[in-house]
């Protein structure tokens, strides 16, 4: 099937969209079909959630990897449109269906997602059940879902004030970035890292990190709104 990550690029949705829908124009198939799941997907990122569900209702769904596709991204648009209720079925139909078709790399997307949109109290446990999901696996793409699972088990804890558990997550879900390799992501992951420290009050270690953020994002000529709002609450 058709790699769609090479054709993601989620800080430019509008870009995405037209890439899937050009590649979708040439495809056959269940190819041409998982395509158009991504331009629903894309769409979504863009709000325009009526259009993503009218991609979808055109699909005609026979093929396994499309289904749970389908089923995905159908969960996705409704949690981002604000319904985690109405998506949780569809996300919960499309893990049962990705794990039943030996499809770990989606299995492990479709269990983060019924983690994101259950209730406060189960979090955790779906979070760590994904996690373990994702280590069990021989695919390496499931398993690099651990640094993305990792990073939201680490907010669970943070938003039920338990700074020490949410710094052990996030320095093992910066250790999975470091491992995966991605610049951009790995420093997010970093941040998270310093922000936890801040909120343990080790803030010289926090400053630390912020401050080496703020070093890199310099030299390269960018810029951070977050790490200049961790500097400035350090500073004081």
């Amino acid at each position: 099937m058709t790699d769609v990550s090479a054709l993601w690029d989620f800080d430019d949705p509008a870009g995405s969209e037209l890439r899937f829908r050009t590649a979708a124009e040439t495809a056959e198939g269940p190819d041409r079909l998982v395509l158009l799941t991504q331009v629903a997907r894309a769409l979504g990122l863009q709000e325009r959630y009526d259009e993503g569900h009218a991609v979808l209702d055109g699909l005609a769904v026979t093929h396994d990897e499309v289904a749970v596709r389908a089923s995905l991204e159908r969960g996705r648009l409704l949690r981002s449109a604000g319904d985690p209720d109405a998506a949780r079925p569809h996300l919960e139909s499309a893990a049962l269906a990705a794990r039943e078709s030996g499809l770990d790399a989606l299995h492990v997307d479709a269990l983060h997602m019924v983690a994101l949109v259950a209730p406060p109290e189960d979090q955790q446990r779906l979070h760590e059940e994904a996690l373990a999901v994702a280590r069990g696996s021989s695919d390496q793409a499931a398993r690099d879902w651990d640094a993305s699972l990792l990073n939201n088990l680490g907010m669970v804890h943070a938003d039920a004030g338990d700074w020490a558990a949410a710094l052990a997550a996030f320095e093992e879900a910066l250790a999975a970035r470091e491992r995966i390799g991605d610049a951009g992501r790995t420093r997010v992951a970093r941040w998270m890292v310093g922000w936890a420290l801040r909120n343990l009050g080790r803030t010289d270690e926090a400053r630390v990190v912020q401050s080496a953020l703020k070093a890199e994002l310099d030299a390269a000529g960018e810029e951070d709104p977050y790490v200049d709002e961790e500097l400035a609450l350090l500073q004081g």
